[in-house]
């Protein structure tokens, strides 16, 4: 990996969000600063939209933005700028009687927007993105007591184990947000270890698990499902796997330095953001492993 050069390609091409997270995962970052970038996305209800999540651009509050949202928390630390709280509260009045929330809400602004966010059912609760936004949360909830000690939390992580254990054979991304889920939960909530070994099963040794309906290609790798090493998953993937793993992902930088996604987006915004978001996320998880 090349870190100078994926900073390059950062402030030339990617959102000062993620060039602001580029600097905390590599440790010469300013969190204040980042934080300020995370509210630029915020509305007054204390959800996020506005193409926080780079496929949906709409302006109104969405969960699949809330993921994002804590992503950064996690990423930031202790004092969250008043940011958790309010998004919590949001994400309370938006979750439906189940405990789980929509895969996304109605689009106003249709522009830009991939087409599964527009035609979602926002009366269904959604394994996958309550799971996402949950696992995210309680990664961020380590260090931030405002989420930890929030019902919202409770309600979503009861959803989550309660659906997680009545579905046999989750989708392939329903398959990654339960195993970054239940990798969260493992150490505060018994029963997520025997799903967490259950779910652990059905990722094959390579961990190359085709995403259905994606382009060709596309599919969840084993640092896509674990990408922090020392976390109970890690413990039932091959190491020697996760070491060619590894491997793979520190060669895909490119040669402009930064990293590409294996999936289509619906603007140029939005597959330019994506880089920059990979980008970021390749950098933190060969950092983590000690690939410099």
């Amino acid at each position: 990996m090349d870190l100078t050069a994926a900073s390059a390609f950062m402030a030339g091409h990617s959102r000062q969000l993620d060039r602001l997270r580029l600097g905390l995962v590599s440790g010469t970052g300013d969190r204040t600063a980042t934080l300020a970038a995370l509210a630029g996305y915020r509305n007054p209800d204390g959800g996020f939209g506005w193409g926080l999540e780079p496929d949906l651009r709409s302006p109104e509050s969405q969960p699949p933005a809330a993921l994002h949202a804590f992503e950064v928390l996690a990423e930031t630390g202790p004092g969250d700028g008043g940011l958790a709280g309010p998004l919590c509260d949001w994400l309370a009045s938006v979750t439906l009687p189940d405990g789980g929330v929509p895969f996304a809400l109605p689009v106003t602004v249709p522009e830009g927007t991939s087409h599964w966010w527009i035609g979602a059912d926002a009366s269904e609760s959604s394994l996958q993105i309550t799971s996402a936004v949950a696992g995210q949360a309680h990664r961020a909830a380590r260090l931030d007591p405002v989420i930890a000690g929030h019902p919202w939390l409770d309600r979503a992580t009861e959803f989550c184990l309660t659906t997680i254990a009545a579905t046999e054979r989750p989708r392939a991304h329903e398959l990654m947000f339960s195993l970054g889920f239940l990798d969260a939960v493992h150490d505060s909530r018994p029963e997520a270890a025997a799903e967490l070994e259950r779910l652990g099963r059905l990722v094959p040794s390579d961990g190359g698990i085709p995403v259905e309906g994606g382009i060709e290609g596309e599919a969840m790798h084993l640092l896509d499902l674990s990408p922090e090493p020392g976390r109970p998953l890690r413990a039932l993937l091959d190491p020697d796997a996760v070491e060619r793993d590894l491997d793979r992902l520190a060669a895909l930088q490119q040669d402009d330095g930064g990293w590409v996604v294996d999936f289509d987006s619906s603007s140029a915004a939005g597959a330019l953001e994506w880089r920059g978001y990979q980008t970021v996320w390749a950098v933190r998880t060969l950092l983590a492993h000690g690939r410099r």
